[in-house]
């Protein structure tokens, strides 16, 4: 029984080893595609918030410009949520952080609309098909992000914008921070509006060629497409750094069982190490005694 007990452990200690490996390659591959994602993140956010600065003073300028995707509807009656997920888990609490920020927006939203979901990532749209569903998806994007992909996602909110099926739409994303911290934001991208109160920046006196209005016109388009592509850029940085830091805790959790099981098996060796002496002692002391 002894001895089943130590192979036991063995095949233990084995099968844990080959998981440590695992998520130790893991680990190394998330390292090395986190690099490349957060590069990318981090040079889309001056354009970004350029970007987004510029078209909130154009709105607030060009004042006779007249375009379906800045029309704020006085009646709310849907909200759409563009849910920015993973396609794989294995990242932690990634996924769930970012679907249980949507369902709190939704929550937290009293004027008593309707709300649809696009979800972005397989993780997203399995989660919502199980929960009434969703209006649309977008899946298998890959960890290398295109703007082709953000730009369909944006014809489709535009497309559903002007012709009304929705009345506002937000962006639900993970921001990425550091490898540690990826923080879940919603933010509202339609109807675009130019900031309450405005601050020095926004009371200079820009000269706009040809025109404020045209540029807006332009602009507006690029502006969604951008925004849901800085979204997907700084999901991804997100994604690879939340599994980084899930499979180093993992290898880590792996070291200590293995750790544990190897100690258990030497106690489990010693035990029987110790009956088999005492067998022996025992065996030694009647053959003495049958001798006398």
């Amino acid at each position: 029984m002894a001895g089943a007990g130590v192979r036991d452990f063995k095949r233990r200690i084995r099968s844990v080893q080959n998981t440590q490996q695992i998520t130790k390659a893991m680990k190394m591959v998330a390292a090395a595609k986190l690099r490349r994602a957060q590069e990318k993140a981090e040079a889309s956010r001056p354009y970004t918030e350029t970007l987004q600065g510029t078209l909130a003073r154009l709105a607030g300028v060009a004042f006779d410009v007249r375009h379906p995707l800045l029309e704020k509807r006085e009646e709310v009656r849907k909200v759409g949520y563009i849910v920015v997920t993973a396609d794989r888990g294995m990242c932690g609490g990634y996924n769930t952080n970012i679907i249980k920020a949507a369902s709190t927006a939704i929550a937290q939203d009293t004027r008593g609309t309707d709300s649809g979901i696009i979800a972005v990532g397989k993780k997203a749209r399995d989660f919502y098909r199980k929960r009434g569903g969703f209006d649309a998806e977008f899946i298998n994007l890959g960890d290398n992000v295109s703007f082709a992909d953000a730009r369909e996602i944006a014809q489709y909110v535009m497309e559903a914008y002007e012709n009304e099926e929705v009345d506002e739409v937000y962006l639900v994303y993970a921001r990425f921070i550091n490898v540690l911290r990826q923080v879940p934001t919603v933010t509202r991208i339609l109807p675009i509006e130019a900031p309450e109160g405005g601050t020095e920046e926004h009371n200079v006196d820009y000269i706009y060629e040809p025109s404020a209005e045209e540029i807006l016109l332009a602009l507006l388009p690029r502006y969604v497409g951008s925004q849901i592509y800085h979204a997907m850029l700084e999901g991804k940085a997100s994604e690879q750094g939340a599994r980084m830091t899930a499979m180093g805790n993992a290898t880590q959790n792996a070291a200590e069982i293995i750790d544990a099981l190897t100690i258990k098996m030497n106690k489990v060796r010693q035990a029987a190490i110790t009956d088999e002496i005492l067998d022996i002692v025992g065996g030694a002391e009647a053959l003495n005694k049958g001798g006398k």
